[in-house]
């Protein structure tokens, strides 16, 4: 193995930071250290990989070829040394804590009830909780990072244990002000779906991917949609101030439903059902504060 020339760290986060704050100055201020110090980092890992990694274009540090590669290489190391830091920590303090992952609508609707509850039941636990994007939790999962995860769809891997949570379905919801709330009949034909406007959740989001392949798998490709949101609770203000529709989870739109301010419009025909999900590693079945958690979702 060759233990010779040897990337620093250092000199990755130089790199990265160039690339992603546009430039050394801005670089040195994230980093805490002189622009001489980055500099001296950049050239650093230049020697060491043998290749000039940034030039200037125009007046602007621009990657090479070989620079694009070092920068994945970079980014890559970056986020893994995070994740093996934060695993360490969890090590560390033992073997009553939970790392717990779940994706953002669940996160923001169902986790803070959930985290009170489960932490005034098992107060000897602690738990460790984090929000993201279903790819991101499956990997966390596989590579022993997470114990436990509550997902909107169902992870595809061998070393992943999936089980029911429970059923849920994506509603057309409105606002007040839109035309449909005040319509005698809330019920449209699917071909007036493309009459409306939109505004979704971004693209790498669970709720976005069920909706898109269930409206694909009836033919309907061209939505005229006017917003992309990172927030369910912020689709649900816009709806209550504008004339846009969304599908959107039950369990969150169900509460405002019947009190003049959400509006469920069904489909003829058209109906978006789906499963929330418990996801485990199989390697890690025996964890005790897994258990607890999931005897407590189970009661929900």
């Amino acid at each position: 193995m060759e233990y010779k020339n040897l990337p620093d760290l250092t000199g990755l986060a130089a790199l990265r930071a160039i690339v992603e704050q546009g430039g050394v100055s801005n670089a040195a201020k994230i980093l805490s250290i002189g622009q001489p110090a980055v500099t001296k980092r950049l050239r650093a890992l230049d020697a060491c990989y043998g290749a000039t990694l940034m030039e200037r274009v125009s007046g602007r540090l621009r990657l090479t070829a070989a620079g694009e590669k070092v920068y994945t290489f970079a980014v890559q190391t970056l986020e893994r040394n995070n994740l093996l830091t934060e695993d360490l920590q969890s090590l560390a303090e033992g073997t009553n804590l939970l790392r717990l992952e779940a994706t953002y609508s669940i996160g923001d609707h169902f986790l803070p009830e959930l985290l009170v509850q489960f932490s005034e039941r098992f107060p000897q636990y602690k738990i460790n909780s984090r929000l993201g994007y279903s790819k991101g939790i499956q990997t966390r999962l596989v590579t022993g990072l997470a114990d436990l995860a509550i997902m909107e769809n169902a992870p595809d891997h061998p070393d992943i244990l999936v089980q029911k949570w429970q059923e849920d379905e994506l509603w057309l919801t409105v606002g007040p002000s839109h035309p449909l709330a005040r319509s005698n009949t809330q019920t449209i034909e699917m071909q007036q779906l493309e009459q409306l406007s939109y505004v979704f959740r971004e693209r790498q989001a669970a709720v976005r991917k069920t909706t898109d392949e269930a409206l694909q798998n009836i033919g309907i490709n061209n939505l005229n949609i006017k917003m992309e949101v990172g927030s369910t609770d912020a689709i649900v203000e816009i709806l209550l101030r504008g004339g846009h529709s969304s599908f959107l989870p039950r369990f969150i739109v169900k509460k405002h439903i019947g009190k003049d301010k959400l509006f469920h419009i069904k489909v003829s025909g058209f109906n978006i059902k789906r499963t929330l999900w418990i996801a485990r590693n199989r390697s890690s079945l025996d964890h005790h504060v897994a258990e607890s958690f999931i005897r407590l979702l189970r009661e929900y």
